[in-house]
Parts: C-alpha cells; structure tokens; sequence
C-alpha cells in the first residue's frame, strides 16, 4: 500500500512538471511570432487565429483554476460550463497582444502549480461534476490541464506548419 502512495504521489508530481512544461514549449512556439502575424495565421478559414488559441489557453486555465478551487473548498460542487466561442468574441481576443497574453497565462499556471504543490492527500481525493465528462476529480484536473496545452500546441503548430 505504501509503494502505490508512493507511485501516486510520483505520477502527480509528473502531471505538475508537465504542466509547466507545455506552458515553456507554448511559449518556444508562439513568442517568436508577432502579434500581427498571430491574428492572421488560422486553422483553416472560420478557425481560431493563434491569437485567440493563446487567449483561449490564458483564460481557461483560469477556469479550470476557479473548478479546482471549489472541488477543494464545497462538497462535490456542480462546475460551471462556459462557452470558450463567445469569450473570444466577447473577449475580444484577436485585439490582444500576444505577448500579454502569455505572459498572464504563466502568471496563472505558476499559481496553478503553486496549488497542486499544496494539496494534501485528502484534498487529492476532491472531486465535481463536470458539466462535459460527470465525475471529475482533483487528478483529473492536473491532468486536463497539461492535455488541453497539448491540443492547442498541437493545433498551433499544425497552423505554422501550414502557412
């Protein structure tokens, strides 16, 4: 029982470091780009510009940050969905800088990081409903985060490759 804690603790300690780690390759990829050419380079003609990939990830992780805190702090809380098309619109995302974006997106994930570096055994064990995928637990949350950077990067790249 001890070694499967140990492995536990050794699996979520990776989730964290990765956490860090696709933030760093984001910003390998998109911080030699200007903002000009963020906002025209898209996925294909009705997608997201990499300007808005960027904001999208800067203003998710501050959701999937506010999720975290309230499976931590209410009783398997109901998380709230949000619709990630009209915030960039709402948002405004393409009059962005790049720059500022990702800069505030590795503000949020250090505290992010911060967080999940706090967590006790039993705040691990927390969980919600997510509105996409039902029973979410704290594990799942550090490892939708590192998932979600890879989508986009992925994404990003596959833009770059293609223009």
């Amino acid at each position: 029982m001890k070694e499967s804690a140990a492995a536990w603790n050794a699996a979520r300690a990776r989730q964290v470091i990765s956490m860090r780690l696709t933030l760093k390759s984001l910003g390998h990829i998109v911080l030699r780009l200007s903002d000009e050419e963020a906002r025209s380079l898209r996925d294909g003609a009705d997608g997201w510009s990499i300007m808005e990939i960027v904001c999208h990830l800067r203003d998710f992780d501050e959701i999937f940050y506010q999720r975290a805190q309230m499976m931590l702090t209410q009783e398997h809380p109901q998380l709230p969905a949000y619709d990630h098309e009209a915030m960039a619109i709402e948002r405004n995302y393409q009059a962005d800088s790049l720059a500022q974006a990702y800069d505030a997106l590795r503000t949020s994930r250090a505290r992010f990081v911060d967080f999940f570096k706090g967590l006790s055994e039993e705040d691990w064990a927390r969980g919600g409903i997510h509105p996409e995928r039902d029973s979410f637990s704290m594990t799942d949350a550090a490892m939708q985060i590192p998932l979600h950077d890879l989508d986009h990067i992925e994404q990003i790249t596959r833009v770059l490759a293609s223009g």
